[in-house]
């Protein structure tokens, strides 16, 4: 044993001491951790460190570390890393324990012994952080597979309203309150992790998300579309989104059906980007149930089948609120020429948009036509040359 070692051994105790004290002062992690944790299981850590390091000393070697000591700094390492230690903090911990270490051998080493010491330790830092890093890491990431799994299990089961309090208890998830479900729809698909990232910035908390079914899960009353605006921008393309409340967790399951439900209308229905809720569809949720009504409500429009031109313009009068100039500012026509369209309409339909009951009845029909099936969505551009022929025949 040379009288370095025995120096260096001398002073652990004090050298253990203060590394705790300056990791409690300057890496956040630890400074949260409460006292009796510090002095114990972190300290018990770091002297460990020392001790190998005194082995070292003692053992003359100049180079790494020997595969045995390696292990136990693996083993820590992943230890730390199933403890959420974050790796920022085990890194720091590791430099501020160096430091310590060498200002120690300034103050007890003799000028000769000074520099094979800090080569020593140069050659120890060298082995084992790569090491602790590459273990720390892999460790998270099974850990992170792991919490990915439980919470999709977790969101699995408030979906489909089975028991969910035990899978909570093990993602580390408080399920209380309300809820907003959020159904989306995008034009193609985007990275699940850039979505996932998204979410998690807008709220400023882990957002429960079922990739594949593409539905969300956001708790309290959230800003739903703020989330869908960002989720765009982030995206780079236009997002369609259906929310649902749940007042209660036991409520998420019908609150999803509920959010899928308006999701598809808005699909079928060809509606722009954005968010929708029910309230936004009722009249065309109630049209889509099945059955007779449904196929004899789109058959009012089937004399327009030949005239898509007519349909069209229908179709854009009715979403202009029937407003007769808007109409033809959109359609790039005369208003006379409009005047004579409608009148068409009128004529081939038997139904009279001058007259409130029947044009209320036009406009459920649209929807049903929308949504019985395949309807002929041509723009401007594709019908207004056999739109003209018609009008001067």
């Amino acid at each position: 044993m040379s009288d370095l070692h025995a120096r260096m051994a001398a002073r652990v105790g004090d050298l253990t001491a203060v590394v705790v004290a300056r990791c409690a002062a300057e890496a956040p992690f630890y400074g949260g951790l409460p006292p009796a944790t510090l002095q114990g299981e972190v300290a018990r850590s770091i002297a460990a460190v020392h001790s190998l390091l005194l082995r070292a000393l003692r053992d003359g070697r100049g180079g790494p570390m020997g595969p045995g000591d390696l292990t136990r700094l693996i083993e820590w390492s992943a230890r730390r890393a199933e403890e959420r230690v974050p790796l920022e903090a085990v890194i720091a911990a590791y430099l501020i324990g160096a430091e310590v270490w060498w200002q120690t051998l300034t103050e007890v080493a003799e000028p000769g012994e000074l520099a094979g010491a800090g080569g020593k330790l140069l050659a120890c830092l060298h082995a084992a952080l790569p090491a602790v890093v590459l273990a720390h890491q892999n460790a998270q990431e099974d850990l992170h597979s792991e919490d990915k799994r439980v919470r999709r299990a977790l969101l699995g089961a408030l979906l489909a309203g089975r028991p969910y309090e035990e899978l909570a208890g093990v993602a580390r998830v408080a399920v209380v309150g309300e809820y907003e479900v959020v159904a989306f729809a995008f034009e193609s698909d985007p990275p699940s992790r850039l979505v996932q990232s998204s979410l998690d910035a807008f709220t400023g908390i882990p957002v429960l998300m079922d990739h594949v079914a593409r539905i969300a899960l956001l708790p309290g009353r959230s800003d739903v579309p703020g989330l869908v605006a960002r989720l765009e921008k982030d995206v780079g393309q236009p997002v369609r989104a259906a929310a649902a409340r749940s007042s209660v967790p036991a409520a998420i399951s019908s609150a999803a059906q509920e959010a899928g439900r308006v999701l598809d209308l808005v699909r079928r229905l060809g509606r722009p980007p954005g968010c929708y809720r029910l309230d936004d569809v009722l009249l065309e949720h109630q049209l889509a149930r099945p059955g007779d009504g449904l196929v004899r409500l789109a058959a009012k429009l089937d004399p327009l089948e030949e005239h898509p031109y007519l349909l069209e313009t229908l179709r854009v009068f009715v979403e202009r609120g029937l407003n007769r100039r808007q109409t033809a500012l959109e359609l790039c026509v005369h208003r006379n020429t409009l005047d004579y369209r409608l009148q068409r309409v009128s004529a081939l339909t038997g139904l009279d948009l001058a007259v409130p009951a029947q044009a209320r009845l036009i406009q459920a029909a649209l929807v049903a036509r929308d949504l019985a099936g395949p309807a002929d969505h041509r723009g401007v551009s594709g019908w207004q040359g056999s739109a003209g022929a018609a009008e001067s025949g």
